[in-house]
């Protein structure tokens, strides 16, 4: 028994120090203390004022139990029994109100927060309405007032107000941007959800899936990438009058039609309800949403050879996901490079 006590204070101190090394672990723009909105900042201030009232209260209580410790502690010579203070009216009405002060203190922001955080903006006139749709495992999102569907990147206009109504195709999906807003489910059961969320500034935002939704749960990336409202109003022109240019190749142009647009659109075709549309793919901050477009190789790859990576293993990406092999379709090696080049040059203004 003695031996085990032992080991167990000598694995303490390593264990705390572990934890902390631990808790510093992460990406930073995954984080919800980098508020970049006003819906993240609110929740900020909320979680800040939380831990100062629990620091208070921890202070407050180690400093009285410190000097209970001290102040009473029996001496050498005493053997009376101090005197007792059971059932005091003035101590049982004190530590009642002053709890109950706090969790008012706590309280009144906390229902102003919730309640601004739920109001959607779906009837602002100026707001940007988008519908997104969860699928196994990327993100649809569509907007309704200038009939552009897209997916994996968020394009917004710094200082709008973004409405979004949620859903979902297959199972519960959950939309998070850290650094701007909160998490909002989209439900199996038909339920719509609603809320929204602004940037003013400009800025690519990581954003997640925060519910567990298959085995490639933890690869359901987007990109919110907010721009000026001078560069979004070029990107809603571009989207909606989309070049639809097929690969040169006549033959790879008849492959990528064959096997590749029965479940995808480009250009000016509809959206499909199975797979993201490929309109402006070169022009996305990332492949399959998880496999970073950067140039420089700094936190990424350059997305042509994201492309590859993608088309020619897709469950080496993201295991479970709905994409077909193209070698299990008959695509060769060169005609899904072919491919593959011809996606990397597909982009939008």
């Amino acid at each position: 028994m003695m031996k085990t006590w032992q080991a167990g204070k000598r694995l303490l101190p390593m264990t705390a120090a572990l934890g902390l090394l631990l808790a510093g672990c992460g990406r930073e723009d995954l984080s919800v203390l980098r508020p970049q909105g006003p819906v993240a900042e609110s929740s900020y201030g909320l979680m800040k004022l939380s831990i100062t009232i629990m620091i208070v209260v921890l202070l407050i209580v180690f400093s009285i139990a410190a000097y209970v410790w001290i102040r009473f502690r029996r001496k050498k010579d005493q053997d009376e029994i101090p005197k007792q203070v059971e059932g005091s009216f003035k101590l049982e009405v004190l530590w009642t109100v002053i709890p109950l002060i706090l969790v008012i203190v706590l309280a009144i922001p906390t229902v102003k927060v919730v309640f601004a955080a739920g109001n959607d903006h779906s009837d602002d006139k100026d707001a940007i309405k988008v519908k997104v749709t969860g699928h196994q495992y990327w993100w649809e999102f569509e907007y309704t007032d200038y009939g552009i569907t897209t997916a994996q990147d968020l394009i917004i206009p710094t200082g709008k107000h973004i409405a979004f109504e949620l859903s979902t195709k297959d199972v519960l999906h959950s939309f998070w941007v850290p650094s701007l807003a909160g998490k909002m489910d989209t439900n199996p059961d038909g339920t719509v959800n609603r809320f929204s969320f602004s940037a003013p500034n400009e800025g690519v935002y990581r954003g997640k899936c925060a519910e567990l939704c298959g085995p490639s749960h933890g690869f359901m990336e987007f990109k919110v990438k907010s721009v000026s409202g001078e560069a979004f109003d070029k990107w809603v022109a571009s989207m909606k009058a989309p070049e639809s240019v097929m690969p040169e190749d006549p033959v790879l142009a008849e492959k990528f039609k064959s096997q590749c647009l029965t479940c995808h659109a480009i250009g000016s075709m509809p959206a499909s309800p199975v797979a993201p549309s490929l309109t402006g793919i070169g022009s996305r901050e990332s492949v399959a949403g998880i496999l970073l477009n950067d140039d420089t190789r700094e936190d990424g790859a350059p997305v042509l050879e994201n492309l590859k990576t993608w088309l020619h293993d897709p469950q080496s990406v993201k295991p479970g996901n709905k994409m077909p092999n193209p070698k299990d379709m008959g695509l060769s090696d060169e005609e899904i490079d072919g491919i593959a080049e011809y996606l990397a040059g597909y982009t939008v203004e």
